[in-house]
């Protein structure tokens, strides 16, 4: 069978189109790849494809004409976003789940979410002294393609869209520098009284990680409405946790223009973390708090009283926003500027409602130019980007550059030609010094050296340290609450 052909017979079998639309479907194949057919060869349909529009010169041979032509082509299997919603309401009225499953396979199958290209991340857990932390090197997303660079020199400001988490990405076609949604659908839900949207990530960091975002072009912000909104969004979702970066620099996510959350179905480490110190707020006597044991400073509620959650959420966030504590670098503001803010994060156990809230502060020094509370110099080789709501719940994301780079560290260790870098040579010169490495052992003990880094890395972004003092400050705090 030609190529054309086949791909034509998929859409008709997907039920966006009906057999009296074969011709139209054709033709709207001809105008994105050319009016010659060919015979199928070994590559996938849709990959044929791509390159039959090179070869007829309908596109150019670039990352970013091959992707907006790849979602051009799966927006020929995807329902128009209107008959998508009511498909889901359909699934959502036999369960919640039914309606994520239904969503979540939907946007695999159309290519929204990136599978093949998920497959080549690195991943693997490790123990430490804080349970099981878990280390991802991220391969999926593409790499940067040239020619949009070069444009971005002598481009002007696009304002459309706004960003990449607002409505108007659905369908769009994508342009240098900016990413393809032709294939691209939200699911439309309410959340807190006001219309916002559901959508996969195309490059997921876990099982079926997900954004709610907000229709309107806001900048993020936590509270109140923060706890009230991952609460309606839990009633809604209750397979889901659901989460928010920190809205402030630094410490926040890399979209803190629009408001959004993630979330997914995922059991993070820290969710298994345990209560190290219970804490006892009698007048919200229907909720359990305490401090967990993690590197990062965490109060955790758990409740089936939403009412009291809210409350007691709320006064932990005014009292932090306010805190200071001068002997351990802690400063609530300079001058009109804020520094402290949460990361709150939600999920369920049944019917109990269970909330991190991880204490969040953003000043700089002399000393930790990049931020008091951040990846500090000796694990910046490793990790050196802001520590985001994944990373907090114990989940790296450490970037690409580490696969290669990593490799030379082998070497050194086996005492093979190597190009080591230098920001890695004193790390690996201790790791060398106090373990013994072996060809059958060194993915082990690189693998345990990384996730050891990573919980440092997390000790440096926590607000009170595991340390005597601390632990006192934690205590200061706790007793002013």
């Amino acid at each position: 069978m030609k190529v054309i052909e086949q791909f034509v017979n998929q859409v008709i079998e997907s039920g966006t189109y009906e057999e009296m639309d074969r011709f139209y479907v054709a033709n709207k194949i001809h105008g994105f790849v050319g009016d010659e057919d060919v015979e199928r060869n070994d590559a996938s349909v849709k990959d044929q494809l791509i390159s039959l529009a090179i070869s007829n010169q309908k596109i150019e041979d670039s990352l970013t004409a091959k992707e907006i032509l790849n979602d051009q082509l799966m927006d020929l299997i995807t329902p128009t976003p209107a008959a998508l919603n009511r498909k889901f309401q359909e699934e959502y009225a036999k369960s919640p789940e039914a309606a994520t499953n239904f969503f979540y396979e939907f946007c695999k199958s159309n290519d929204y979410i990136k599978v093949e290209a998920i497959k080549k991340n690195v991943e693997f857990s490790k123990e430490t002294k804080y349970g099981d932390l878990e280390i991802t090197i991220n391969l999926s997303k593409p790499e940067k393609d040239p020619k949009a660079i070069a444009a971005a020199l002598n481009s002007k400001t696009v304002e459309y869209p706004m960003c990449q988490l607002c409505m108007e990405n659905e369908g769009y076609q994508g342009r240098l520098g900016y990413p393809a949604r032709s294939n691209h659908r939200i699911i439309r839900i309410n959340v807190g009284g006001e219309k916002w949207g559901f959508q996969y990530s195309p490059y997921a960091y876990f099982n079926e990680h997900c954004i709610f975002l907000d229709t309107v072009h806001e900048p993020m912000k936590i509270n109140r409405q923060t706890i009230l909104n991952l609460i309606d969004i839990e009633n809604q979702f209750p397979s889901y946790f659901v989460g928010s970066n920190a809205d402030l620099p630094i410490v926040g996510g890399s979209m803190l223009a629009h408001e959004h959350y993630q979330g997914g179905k995922h059991i993070f480490p820290m969710m298994k973390a345990a209560i190290k110190e219970s804490l006892d707020f009698p007048k919200y006597d229907h909720v359990t708090a305490g401090i967990v044991n993690w590197p990062m400073s965490d109060i955790r509620l758990e409740s089936n009283d939403t009412v009291q959650l809210v409350e007691l959420a709320e006064h932990i966030m005014d009292n932090w926003k306010q805190y200071s504590d001068e002997s351990v670098s802690i400063q609530a503001n300079t001058g009109d500027t804020a520094h402290h803010t949460v990361t709150p994060i939600m999920h369920r156990e049944g019917e109990k409602f269970i909330l991190d809230l991880v204490l969040r502060d953003n000043n700089t020094s002399t000393e930790f130019p990049n931020g008091i509370f951040h990846p500090h110099d000796e694990v910046a080789h490793i990790k050196k980007e802001n520590i985001g709501l994944i990373e907090v719940m114990g989940r790296a994301i450490l970037p690409a550059r580490l696969l290669t780079e990593m490799q030379d560290v082998k070497k050194f260790w086996l005492g093979e030609d190597n190009e080591i870098a230098a920001m890695h040579l004193p790390w690996a010169k201790e790791v060398q010094a106090r373990q013994t490495i072996n060809a059958g052992n060194i993915d082990d003990v690189l693998h345990q050296e990384l996730a050891t880094v990573f919980a440092q890395v997390l000790e440096n972004a926590g607000v009170f340290k595991d340390d005597e003092a601390g632990n006192q400050a934690w205590s200061r705090f706790i007793e002013q609450l």
